[in-house]
C-alpha cells in the first residue's frame, strides 16, 4: 500500500481563492436530466477520458434521472491539479455514475480503482466498459457510497471521489466517511452546488487545496491533514 501521495514538481500547494482569474477559464456546463425522463439505460451523450492510456476513450452517458456526468474540462483541470501520473494510488469513486473519474484516474496509473454505484442500470454498463477497456485495476461494486467509504479499510485510500446528488443531504455524512477512508495527505475531489469554506472544512481535518466553478457546480479539490 503506498503512503501519501507525493508531491509532483509544478503541483499547487496552495487554494486558489473562490471566483479567482484561474476559475474564469473553465465554465463548462453541467447537463441535467429532467425530473420526468424515463431511466431506459439508452445512451443519452458521451463524456471522453482526458489522458492516460485511455485517452480520448468515449464513455455513454445513459439516459438516466439524475445523472450529471463530470464534464470533460473540469476533469482535465482536476487531474492538473493532481498531476498526470497516479501511479500505485489506491481511488475509490463513490456515486461513480459514468465512471469517468475513476476511469480516469485508472487511465493515469493508479493501481487500485473501486467503482461504486447504486443504480442496477449504471452498475451493469461500468462493466461493460471496463470489460471493453480490459480495466484490470478497476473494480465495480453496486452499493451506497458512503457506506462503502465507512466500510473502507482505514486511511488507506489515496484519492476519493465524491459526487452525491445534490438534493440528498449527503454532503457532511460523506465528507466525514471520506476522511476517515484517506490517507494522512490524500485528497478528497468534492463537487456540490455551494462553495465549501477553510472554517468549515477544516473542523473535519480537511484543507482547501484547489477550487473552481462551472456552470452550477463548485468543484473543490481537498487535503485530509
Amino acid at each position: 500500500m503506498p503512503g501519501k501521495p507525493p508531491e509532483r514538481a509544478g503541483n499547487p500547494v496552495r487554494a486558489a481563492p473562490l471566483g479567482s482569474a484561474q476559475d474564469r477559464p473553465v465554465q463548462a456546463q453541467v447537463a441535467k436530466k429532467s425530473a420526468g425522463r424515463p431511466q431506459t439505460g439508452r445512451p443519452a451523450g458521451e463524456v471522453r477520458i482526458i489522458g492516460g492510456q485511455w485517452k480520448r476513450s468515449k464513455l455513454p452517458v445513459a439516459d438516466t434521472q439524475g445523472l450529471r456526468p463530470t464534464p470533460d474540462r473540469v476533469r482535465e483541470t482536476l487531474f492538473n491539479w493532481l498531476g498526470q501520473d497516479l501511479t500505485g494510488w489506491r481511488c475509490v469513486d463513490t456515486f461513480a455514475g459514468t465512471g469517468a473519474l475513476g476511469f480516469e484516474a485508472a487511465s493515469r496509473g493508479a493501481k487500485e480503482v473501486i467503482l461504486v454505484e447504486q443504480n442496477a442500470v449504471l452498475v451493469a454498463q461500468l462493466k461493460r466498459i471496463k470489460e471493453q477497456l480490459d480495466a484490470s485495476t478497476v473494480q465495480v461494486r453496486r452499493g451506497e457510497g458512503i457506506a462503502a467509504l465507512q466500510a473502507w479499510p482505514s486511511a488507506t485510500a489515496d484519492l476519493v471521489f465524491l459526487d452525491p446528488p445534490f438534493d440528498a443531504n449527503l454532503f457532511n455524512a460523506a465528507l466525514r466517511a471520506a476522511v476517515q477512508a484517506t490517507a494522512p495527505g490524500g485528497y478528497i475531489y468534492l463537487e456540490s452546488p455551494t462553495p465549501w469554506a477553510e472554517e468549515t472544512l477544516a473542523p473535519l481535518g480537511l484543507a482547501l487545496h484547489r477550487h473552481l466553478k462551472a456552470g452550477a457546480v463548485h468543484a473543490h479539490l481537498l487535503r485530509r491533514a
